[in-house]
């Protein structure tokens, strides 16, 4: 005896070895024995054996035409017999009544299942609509394989390229165009990325960087909705001072200024002067929905994205000639010992006389020229008239970083110097990618940068102090030691920046560019006005969820931005090194495999360094340059002296993490398994 049983959703034959009242004993065609349960056992036969029934079934299964065994169906339910019989004949064979169930069962959108070998007959619009999904998503193959052929042929069809960036970074794996990439990468063999370049879906390398970015930071474009720059309400007085700011020539968004007064007194005071639309632009207005949205102004060779729209940004930047709503920071000291005194905190309107430029002044304004009056160079104006303040500001500065330097229990290490990137050549909004780029060096620490970082740090520690302790919340950020893996953190709570050498660091000079500094400002505004009760009247309260809501978000944001700046200035170094045919180069071992170029801004691994101690020189031999993996690689060519023992590389700071560009992460996996069958016809709510 033989029987043709169900068992989790699947039919299996085998011979009847024992057979009790609830269950059998059967035994397979592969010597496997089971436990069928006797609700389970369809049909019982003598013959013919197991194997050739199921094979004679499926055969037969596969004549039967649904339509005209839907019609011929009973109305109620009904068992594959009856069916058998109502197709077939009355005299339906065993192979017929197996045949049936097959075709009963594999047929969902004909028949509903109601029970083991049971049936019921779908309504014929729940027909319709389930033929409909089956032609298209029959359809939708035939796109696929069309879509993928295509791209394997060297050609992108316009709906994948169109969706390039989804199908790569953000992809709905349902979707024909992610599945056509998908199969035409695995019947070429071919990595994703390259079959994509292969069949001109990326034009250009430089607008694949930009696309991406905007695809996943500013979906909705980068435009600002008509939003006008709201006036100050109060009247501010006129500060007492000529304010001068040091900026790089392409800075628009001025956010800080300095003043000197009483030279020759004995007692100095310098004032560090801020651009204050914290003074207008107030939480939960539309403009603050909008600079909340953005964080930060994202900054790339040749290319920026404000925070804030162009006529806010003029309305409240420090241009010269003006006088400008600021708040500012007052310090006085002893003019010989440069002891502090005290400070104090003003909102006013500054009169801004100068904006300096490190570009056109650093080269000028020496160390020398700053410490002793008689040494005469030639410096341009205006800056050769500030050579008293100036002079003042560079002691100041290297007095507050020799004291931060005692805090930290060891110098800075700014060895590694800063680059700047210029496009030449006239033209109006972001890069095409084509330009001729020029890289050049300015060098850390050099006076004007030393003294507006010192400044800053000032300004940033102070109000960070004094914020706390007015009990008044704010946003910090913070380093535990100097200790190798221990980053900067931000939070809320005035903790110590050991990098920096300072009791608390709370952002707050770049309020134009940083949402982190408004809300800072915001809240050092309400310190102003108010005093010792300004925790009750300032816009965010201690332990509001809201600051915590602005760190993570700003958090995640200016990551993304940095690293699009870090990316997009190895593209451009990448450029230079094409067009200026550089093809060797001196670099410095810093880390296992990895070089860091001597003169260009660019770490890249090199064969032959992984053996090598850290602070080897080598020349350099350049491999292929990859404009999309944003890669090049190189060999040893020869090596050369060693690195000073003592010297680090390295900015020990926490404020200066350069990121490594290495290939692109997608997120398309064509080797994952394919999507079930009925994936599109029953997709995930």
């Amino acid at each position: 005896m033989y029987a043709l049983f169900e068992e989790a959703g699947k039919f299996q034959a085998g011979r009847v070895l024992s057979e009790a009242e609830s269950s059998a004993q059967v035994e397979l065609d592969s010597g496997k024995r089971v436990k069928v349960k006797a609700q389970n056992v369809l049909l019982k036969f003598e013959r013919p054996q197991p194997a050739e029934l199921v094979a004679a079934a499926q055969s037969l299964a596969q004549g039967i035409e649904l339509d005209l065994a839907w019609e011929f169906a009973p109305e109620d339910e009904f068992g594959f017999a009856e069916l058998a019989r109502e197709y077939f004949s009355d005299q339906a064979s065993l192979e017929q009544q197996a045949a049936a169930l097959f075709r009963l069962q594999e047929a969902p959108h004909y028949f509903r299942r109601a029970g083991r070998g049971r049936f019921r007959k779908a309504p014929a619009e729940i027909v319709q609509q389930a033929l409909a999904a089956i032609e298209k998503k029959k359809q939708v193959q035939q796109q696929i394989a069309a879509w993928a052929a295509e791209l394997g042929a060297g050609s992108c069809p316009p709906p994948v390229r169109e969706q390039l960036f989804r199908i790569l970074f953000r992809p709905d794996k349902n979707a024909p165009e992610y599945k056509a990439v998908v199969e035409a990468s695995r019947a070429t063999q071919t990595a994703p990325l390259a079959l994509l370049q292969k069949a001109g879906a990326i034009d250009s390398a430089y607008q694949f960087h930009w696309k991406r970015f905007l695809f996943e930071q500013f979906p909705r474009g980068t435009g600002f909705p008509p939003l006008a720059p709201p006036a100050i309400a109060e009247e501010l007085p006129l500060a007492p001072v000529q304010a001068f700011s040091v900026d790089d020539s392409s800075t628009t968004e001025i956010d800080d200024a300095l003043s000197v007064q009483g030279l020759g007194t004995g007692t100095v005071t310098v004032g560090i002067h801020i651009a204050a639309p914290g003074l207008a632009l107030q939480p939960g207005t539309p403009l603050d929905a909008v600079a909340r949205q953005r964080l930060s102004t994202v900054y790339m060779p040749g290319h920026k994205i404000t925070m804030l729209p162009d006529e806010v940004v003029q309305a409240y930047t420090l241009e010269q000639g003006r006088e400008c709503p600021a708040v500012s920071l007052y310090v006085r000291l002893d003019e010989a010992t440069l002891a502090v005194h005290d400070s104090q905190t003003r909102l006013e309107r500054v009169p801004v006389t100068t904006n300096l430029r490190h570009d056109q002044l650093d080269e000028h304004i020496s160390q020398a020229w700053l410490e002793d009056a008689q040494v005469a160079h030639a410096v341009p104006e205006p800056a050769a008239h500030l050579r008293e303040p100036l002079s003042f500001l560079w002691r100041l500065a290297q007095h507050l970083k020799g004291l931060r330097e005692l805090v930290r229990g060891k110098p800075e290490t700014f060895t590694r110097p800063d680059y700047s990137f210029r496009l030449l050549g006239e033209r109006e909004g972001e890069p095409t990618g084509d330009e001729q780029v020029e890289i050049t060096v300015r060098r850390r620490g050099a006076p004007l940068d030393l003294i507006v970082s010192e400044a800053m740090i000032l300004a940033n520690s102070s109000w960070g102090q004094w914020l706390a302790e007015l009990g008044v919340p704010a946003i910090y950020r913070s380093q535990a030691s100097l200790l190798p893996g221990v980053k900067v953190r931000m939070g809320t709570k005035a903790l110590p920046h050991a990098g920096l050498g300072v009791k608390s660091y709370a952002w707050s000079t770049s309020p134009l560019r940083r949402y982190t500094d408004l809300v800072n400002q915001w809240q050092i505004i309400a310190a102003a006005r108010h005093g010792r009760t300004a925790a009750l009247a300032a816009p965010f309260k201690p332990k509001d969820a809201e600051l915590f809501s602005v760190i993570s978000a700003f958090d995640a944001a200016y990551g993304a931005y940095n690293a699009h700046q870090a990316a997009m200035e190895r593209f451009w170094t990448l450029q230079y090194l094409r067009q200026q045919g550089i093809r060797e180069l001196v670099g410095t071992v810093f880390r296992e495999g990895l070089v860091r170029a001597d003169e260009l801004p660019l770490v890249l691994p090199v064969l032959g360094t992984e053996t090598l101690p850290r602070g080897t020189r080598v020349r350099v031999k350049l491999g292929a340059i990859d404009d999309i993996a944003l890669d090049v690689a190189g060999t040893v060519a020869e090596r050369l002296d060693m690195a000073p023992a003592a010297v680090s590389t390295e900015d020990d700071t926490g404020e200066d993490e350069e990121p490594v560009a290495g290939p692109i992460a997608i997120a398309l996996d064509v080797d994952a398994g394919g999507e079930p069958d009925n994936a599109a016809d029953n997709p995930a709510p």
